[in-house]
């Protein structure tokens, strides 16, 4: 019984559930220091609680037998349970007990889960990255069929891209290449697909893609047959849908081989493949078979494919070629229908209004700049550039045929043009009337004149390209003050025109105030930096200003510009000779041979050259060739004859002395060396003859009669006297001849001193400074009709400034003809001066003038004409 007790001695069973814990209690938050530091801080962390009173889930009586203990064994039980709170008998926590450094929320007073309170040992890692990397995924196994099959794909595909790459950077061969590589790849696909029984899931798309690709890259690079065969396998595998098409492609192989036959049939047999739906397709294989006709000649087939095409759809370039059809057949109102038709065609772009941005709206004036130059603008100007072109080149070709005269022909065509949509293409049009005038070398032409006149008072494009052509045709009839006036004019309405420019310059080249005119060409170089007529008119007045380098580096330029013009080489070679530098003048001659190797001037002036270098035999080579395609050239024949006489060659050197008296019959020199050619070669009887026969035509001729005398003495003739006396007459009437012109030299010297003492005016002694003679006269100060000149000749020759000119040239002959009887033969001329007084050394080429904006060279011309623009001579 002793262990039996009552229950009202026991402890109050529901003791101690009013108490709380003390963390809870908001009330005293203030006084908790742990709480206001963390406050305070945000870094200090209050030291865990554990449990006053232990959880619920210890079981059954378990919490009253511990508070029984507690109360036993006293205070010192108590703050050993506070601080090491107890686990049940079953191994369960304690309710807000600490676990692995982790302590458990109470679940009735806050959420499982992410506490703020940092652990003892733990670090905040919400997102688990201190457990490292995610491990990689597995790869998967390239050893099944279908992965090798996607692999080989894929291959093919970029191989593909890559050929289509290179084709569009211009490398075909690589494109080629590699369509080549695609095309062995495709093969093995197909393969690895057949050995793993995948046969019925090839590829068609693929297969096709890389057939074509091949066959295109073969017909790019000009491999024809390997194109075609290659199309033809395309063509036949009846697997691949709308194949048929591909016809087009092989008949456009055949057009360009020339097999006008058989691309038709290809052309037809494509279009029988195509369904009506298709109607662009159809109308663009149409028009190629028209081509084809006009290729094959056959213009009525031509004419009624592009008929039908203008029916159906009609556009520009099928209404230029049935134009072309008609004028072909010379079919006059056709002609006129056509055009009709074709000035009506509409283009399908937008108005150029659109363009033209609103002042008040800052939004649309900043989409207005965006595509006022994009991509589909620029396709519009294009477009509408093409139809101009068309539509122009069209009316030239008709307005002569349409009607009886070109200019009723041409008013025609304006008429049909002010009615249409192209309005502005009706001033070309009456500009090109006037230039048709000019090109048929009626420059007198009143309406030429007139047609251009009328534009003076039109807006400024149009009154500065007739001002401009105005200025040129003044030009070339040497009216300079109309030129003049006209080139003002022209730079007044757009003084960015080169062309105007140019005029304006030429005006004040002729003038010779040099300056200016470099100041006009530079800055028509300065608008349009590819004026090669600027360019060249540059030079020339550099060249004129004495500016060698400056005019040497103009024409290099123009070189790099111009690679095949002749008149620049030439240029090119006149400067480097008078640079002396003849080696270099030599190398642009030889140059200037390979574009134009039957110039007599060029293998002139390289004999000439070789001459001056002392190579006689590459001299006489070149002037030999100079003579066989001009055999006129005084200077030419006379240094061939000389050249003979200096190699002993007497004989040969009658024909070219004889051709020289048909040329200059006149002149007594040549008739003379013939007659000195018989004599040296030993033909006395044939010499005496020529002589008899100069004196006939030359009685006072001294050497005639001298070489008379002396041949019918040593011949034992009786005529010998009669000569002599002749030779008497004519030596005393020499002598009264010469006195009379020494008196009156001296009563001229004698009056102009006393004029000059009575007005203390000094003149330079006659004695000291002789007049000049013939052959002395200054060129520009000399008036004389311009021979006919090769023009390369004319603007490459500038007389006193080439080293190697003309004079000498003359001097160094006439010296060598001078000398050719020699002084130990019994018949021998007199003095060699009076041999030679009748020959006066030419004086010079004229010189040259600059290039004229506006037209062509031409071969009759003394200098270089150059077009203007599209205005004159159109493509």
């Amino acid at each position: 019984m002793e262990h039996v007790h009552l229950a009202a001695e026991e402890d109050d069973l529901y003791s101690g559930y009013n108490d709380y814990n003390p963390t809870f209690d908001s009330e005293e938050l203030d006084n908790d220091a742990g709480f206001q530091q963390a406050v305070r801080t945000s870094h200090g962390r209050r030291p865990p609680m554990t449990a006053k009173f232990p959880g619920t889930a210890i079981g059954g009586r378990a919490l009253g037998t511990s508070f029984g203990v507690e109360s036993r064994f006293g205070s010192e039980s108590r703050l050993l349970k506070s601080r090491m709170p107890m686990a049940s008998s079953m191994g369960r926590p304690m309710t807000g007990a600490v676990q692995d450094g982790a302590a458990r929320p109470m679940t009735a007073v806050r959420a499982a889960g992410y506490s703020s309170a940092m652990t003892r040992g733990s670090t905040f890692d919400p997102l688990g990255q201190s457990k490292g990397p995610a491990p990689p995924l597995e790869g998967k196994s390239e050893d099944t069929p279908d992965e090798k099959v996607k692999i080989l794909e894929k291959k093919v595909n970029d191989l593909i891209e890559e050929s289509c790459l290179a084709h569009g950077h211009g490398d075909l061969q690589l494109s080629l290449d590699r369509a080549k590589e695609a095309g062995r790849k495709e093969r093995a696909l197909v393969r690895q697909r057949e050995q793993s029984g995948n046969a019925d899931h090839i590829n068609l798309d693929l297969t096709y893609s890389v057939l074509f690709n091949l066959a295109t890259q073969y017909a790019n690079n000009d491999m024809y047959a390997e194109a075609l065969n290659t199309y033809q396998v395309i063509v036949k595998n009846k697997m691949f849908s709308n194949a048929g098409r591909l016809k087009v492609n092989m008949a456009n192989i055949h057009f360009k081989q020339k097999n006008y036959p058989k691309a038709i049939k290809l052309y037809r047999m494509a279009l029988d493949q195509i369904s009506n739906s298709h109607k662009e397709m159809r109308i663009k294989i149409m028009q190629n078979i028209g081509v084809v006709f006009i290729r094959m000649g056959q213009y009525s087939d031509a004419i009624t494919s592009f008929e039908h095409i203008m029916s159906e759809s009609p556009n520009i370039k099928t209404g230029f070629n049935l134009i072309l059809c008609y004028y072909a057949i010379g079919d006059r109102e056709r002609m006129k229908k056509a055009f009709q038709k074709l000035i009506c065609v509409p283009l399908g772009i937008d108005e150029e209004d659109k363009y033209i941005p609103p002042n008040d709206d800052t939004h649309a004036n900043l989409v207005i700049e965006a595509i006022k130059n994009d991509k589909l603008h620029q396709m519009e100007r294009e477009r509408k550039a093409l139809a101009e072109k068309f539509i122009m080149t069209s009316a030239k070709l008709i307005a002569p045929a349409i009607e009886a005269t070109f200019a009723a022909g041409f008013d025609w065509c304006v008429d049909m043009v002010k009615s249409s949509q192209y309005v502005e293409l009706a001033n070309d049009l009456e500009i090109n009337k006037a230039i048709t005038y000019l090109r048929q070398r009626d420059f007198k032409q009143v309406g030429a004149v007139e047609t251009l006149k009328t534009f003076e008072k039109k807006d400024s494009r149009v009154k500065s390209a007739a001002a401009t052509n105005l200025s040129f045709l003044y030009f070339l009839e040497k009216d300079y003050d109309q030129a003049d006036r006209y080139a003002d004019l022209a730079m007044t309405a757009d003084r960015y025109n080169p062309a105007a420019l140019i005029n304006k310059g030429n005006t004040v080249f002729v003038k010779k105030d040099y300056e200016k005119a470099a100041e006009f060409y530079k800055e028509a170089l300065r608008n349009d930096s590819s004026c090669t007529e600027a360019l060249y008119n540059l030079g020339l007045t550099y060249k004129r200003l004495g500016r060698l380098e400056e005019s040497l580096d103009c024409f290099l330029k123009l070189h790099a510009i111009l690679r095949n013009s002749a008149q620049v080489m030439w240029q090119l070679a006149n400067l480097f000779e008078m640079l002396e530098d003849p080696h270099q003048a030599i190398e642009w001659l030889m140059q200037l041979i390979t574009v134009t190797p039957t110039d007599p001037q060029v293998l002139a002036k390289l004999g000439e050259l070789y001459d001056s270098e002392g190579d006689k035999s590459q001299a006489f080579q070149y002037y030999q060739e100079s003579f066989r395609y001009f055999p006129s050239n005084i200077d030419v024949i006379e240094w061939l004859g000389a050249y003979y006489i200096d190699t002993q060659f007497c004989e040969k050197a009658i024909q070219y002395f004889e051709r020289a008296t048909l040329i200059q019959p006149t002149q007594v020199k040549w008739q003379l060396m013939v007659a000195s050619c018989y004599r040296r070669s030993g033909n006395y009887q044939k010499a005496l003859e020529t002589y008899k026969d100069i004196h006939r035509k030359f009685p006072e001729n001294i050497e005639c009669l001298r070489f008379l005398v002396r041949l019918c003495t040593d011949m034992g003739m009786k005529e010998v006297q009669d000569y002599a006396t002749k030779l008497k007459k004519v030596e005393k009437m020499k002598e009264i001849r010469e006195q009379r012109v020494k008196s009156a030299r001296e009563g001229s010297a004698r009056g102009t001193r006393r004029e000059g003492s009575a007005s203390s005016v000094g003149t330079p002694d006659p004695v000291r400074h002789p007049p000049k003679k013939d052959s002395e006269v200054d060129i520009k100060a000399v008036s004389h009709p311009e021979p006919k000149h090769s023009p390369l000749l004319d603007q490459g020759r500038d007389s006193g400034h080439s080293s190697h000119g003309t004079s000498a040239k003359g001097e160094r002959l006439s010296a060598k003809m001078r000398a050719l009887p020699g002084s130990n033969e019994p018949y021998e001329a007199s003095s060699q001066r009076d041999i030679d007084a009748s020959y006066v050394d030419p004086l010079g080429a004229p010189m040259e003038r600059p290039k004229t904006a506006a037209k062509k060279r031409n071969e009759d011309d003394d200098f270089a004409d150059e077009e203007l623009g599209d205005d004159l001579l159109p493509e």
